[in-house]
């Protein structure tokens, strides 16, 4: 009986050590980016700045996106002073316009003749129903058809600069998405409930990287996502979310991880040449993880991929 508690408090140890030091000396301290460029989508706060903090710390050239350029310009002259790194840049990007992504992916093609690293980390949550620009459920938009599409436009320049690595942010709440219907991601007709939206985003993260890395197997490209953990950071803190999920959030937040805690599994992910052939994974605190069944489907995967594929004017084919 005591052995078997103590194996159990000895379990509990490990899992602990593994969360909060789990990704310490993973990236070597001798990775050097210099010369390559860097795309992190919401990079003006939480996860997305302190992952451009840390690659531009690396000597990457750090391209962040924001809505609101003056936060954007804050967080450039914040990075570059943290990091040492003059090679910062904002460029406008809102993912609630279609028209804004294929906006930001040609002024970036035509300003730079490479890119080494997509990071899709922006992502929101809703209290209450709200559509895009182009009519579509916000959250969904934002979340998972933006970078779909933001991915393709990008996608030779990205071939054209292999090896190189799309990161993709995803979250444990997938889990809570496994009701997700690839024919309907609207989901017309259910109840709208923020976090519920959310999760199904989230299971679509996971999906649309599994899929994405096997259409690009062989090309020198990879693909993996990740859980950064629940984050302090400015996650449903902007007015997005209101009411009871709101104050849950705020009751919550001295408990979470810090940012800079949460962007070292993107960090691992985008520079750590301990992956740089893997691809179709899904890690947390910078150890590769199972997700959940319904994100190991692979027909969810394909006709998530069609829908997608479908809903932002594609097609198919990676």
């Amino acid at each position: 009986m005591a052995g078997s508690l103590l194996g159990k408090l000895l379990g509990l140890l490990r899992r602990l050590v593994q969360l909060v030091f789990g990704c310490a000396g993973r990236v070597p301290p001798d990775v050097d980016l210099t010369g390559r460029t860097v795309v992190i989508t919401g990079g003006n706060s939480g996860i997305g700045l302190e992952t451009a903090v840390g690659l531009a710390d690396l000597g990457a050239h750090v391209v962040i996106t924001a809505r609101d350029p003056q936060r954007g310009e804050q967080a450039v002259d914040d990075i570059r002073e943290r990091s040492g790194n003059e090679r910062v840049e904002v460029m406008h990007l809102d993912l609630a316009s279609f028209d804004s992504v294929r906006g930001f992916a040609a002024a970036f093609l035509e300003r730079h003749e490479r890119l080494d690293v997509l990071i899709a980390n922006a992502g929101a949550t809703l209290s209450e129903h709200q559509l895009s620009l182009d009519g579509i459920e916000l959250t969904l938009q934002a979340n998972h058809l933006s970078h779909v599409l933001l991915t393709h436009l990008l996608l030779d320049r990205l071939r054209a600069s292999a090896p190189a690595r799309i990161v993709v942010v995803s979250s444990a709440a997938h889990r809570q998405g496994g009701d997700l219907d690839a024919d309907d991601l609207e989901a017309h007709g259910k109840p709208y409930i923020g976090f519920q939206k959310y999760a199904r985003t989230k299971l679509m993260n996971l999906l649309f990287a599994r899929e994405l890395a096997r259409r690009l197997a062989g090309s020198g490209i990879t693909v993996n996502a990740l859980h950064p953990g629940t984050v302090r950071s400015g996650f449903a803190m902007d007015g997005d979310a209101t009411g009871i999920f709101a104050l849950l959030i705020r009751i919550a937040r001295p408990f979470f991880k810090s940012a800079a805690t949460g962007a070292r599994t993107s960090i691992f992910l985008a520079a750590s040449p301990e992956v740089a052939a893997d691809t179709g994974g899904y890690y947390s605190s910078c150890r590769r993880r199972s997700p959940s069944r319904a994100a190991r489907d692979p027909q969810l995967a394909r006709r998530l991929w069609e829908r997608s594929a479908e809903l932002v004017g594609l097609a198919e084919t990676a």
